[in-house]
């Protein structure tokens, strides 16, 4: 079996692309004939020593999405105004601002003057484009549609960029307040605390469990802080190195659909993220079954990927996505199979899938509007629980002393 890359069109002259694997183009033709397409194009891709990985310096060395966006945007706008793909890179690197992807873009640009294909030259910064990002760029130089597929492309980080940064945004005060609260923390134990610890030791009389446990608790930050501090600098460090590996994305995974606040916006952002990318391969005339391979490669959440590679092994054999959508309700809600299979029946997959992505983008919209006002009670509570805590654990001692006086 060979993976080939192909364009064909119906009676009705829909376009469609993709990669397929077939013995040869006799048989990728008999395929595509059976599904009621007819071959324009045929072109037999070179089999790869391995898939590209991403280096450890490329993973420091990362470029936004915002920078991406740029990209992608200024690009598309060059080529549809007739400038070449060369000439283009060559202007838009003079303009990136980041120096790491300022670089990556002049590498491309002499891979392009060197004849490399423009996806070609993309595939090899995993770490910065995607296989979305590069297959719809391999569909758009196929059918000569390269500023189309860019203009899709661009809505899809445009659609991506703000889903991020409503959920970022959400956690940011949060984040920002339990930091503060640390903050302060430290320094009523480390030099707050040890001027009150005199007076204990002058009262002469036993203290509390609570009043013990803080004065241990200053003790440690007063004379260990800097192990401390390495310490914490480490287990962050080690908790990012292992959700990197594959038994920790699928820990962190699991971990996030349990929680009880962020499992509802885990899943309708990735079920919007579905959706939205979803559609725009199929609107790029992709095949499913390539279409759920890249989607597949796109989403972070594992538990999504696993569902949506199941799902493209089963629609190679015949049975409807909707079908397979629906035997993970605990990850797809029942409305977003439902749908996908009216979609279906109506031969409107596209139209509904593009629906589907705007209404679970809404939704996140509001579970992060309302997450601030269901956040803050919590942090009261929490910040309440520990001032009190102190107080109590100060004043103990020294009502015991009035007690015997």
């Amino acid at each position: 079996m060979s993976k080939y890359l192909y364009t064909a069109k119906n009676v009705a002259g829909t376009p469609r692309s993709g990669e397929i694997d077939a013995t040869n183009e006799r048989d990728l033709a008999m395929q595509l004939r059976g599904d009621g397409f007819i071959v324009t194009s045929i072109e037999r891709l070179e089999e790869k020593a391995g898939k590209i990985s991403i280096n450890f310096l490329d993973r420091l060395q990362g470029v936004s999405l915002k920078e991406k966006l740029f990209f992608t945007r200024n690009l598309s706008v060059m080529i549809s105004s007739g400038l070449t793909i060369a000439r283009s890179l060559s202007n838009l690197s003079v303009q990136t601002e980041n120096k790491h992807f300022r670089e990556v873009l002049e590498k491309i640009y002499k891979d392009v003057q060197k004849g490399v294909t423009f996806s070609d030259a993309l595939a090899k910064y995993p770490a910065i484009f995607n296989d979305l990002f590069v297959n719809m760029v391999r569909v758009g130089e196929i059918g000569g549609t390269l500023d189309d597929s860019l203009d899709i492309i661009t809505v899809q980080m445009e659609k991506e960029h703000e889903l991020s940064s409503k959920v970022r945004g959400a956690m940011i005060y949060p984040a920002v307040i339990v930091f503060a609260m640390c903050v302060v923390g430290v320094i009523m134990l480390t030099y707050i605390l040890p001027q009150i610890m005199g007076v204990f030791g002058d009262m002469e009389v036993e203290l509390p469990a609570t009043t013990m446990f803080i004065i241990h608790l200053s003790d440690a930050l007063k004379n260990h802080g800097i192990l401390i501090a390495i310490g914490l600098i480490g287990g962050v460090v080690l908790i990012k190195v292992a959700a990197s590996t594959d038994v920790g994305k699928k820990a962190m995974s699991f971990t996030l659909l349990k929680m009880p606040v962020l499992k509802n916006i885990v899943i309708k952002v990735n079920c919007a993220r579905f959706a939205r990318i979803y559609s725009s391969l199929l609107h790029s005339g992709v095949s499913v079954v390539e279409a759920l391979n890249i989607v597949s490669n796109t989403l972070s959440n594992t538990f999504f990927k696993d569902a949506i590679m199941e799902g493209r092994n089963k629609v190679q054999r015949g049975i409807e996505l909707s079908s397979i959508i629906g035997e993970y309700p605990k990850i797809f809600p029942v409305i977003f199979a439902q749908m996908i299979k009216v979609g279906e029946e109506t031969g409107k997959t596209e139209d509904m899938m593009k629906k589907l992505a705007e209404f679970y983008e809404e939704e996140v919209n509001q579970i992060t509007k309302n997450l601030s006002s269901i956040i803050e009670p919590v942090l009261m509570l929490l910040i309440g629980s520990a001032v009190g805590f102190f107080a109590v654990a100060m004043l103990t001692p020294m009502y015991s002393v009035l007690e015997n006086i």
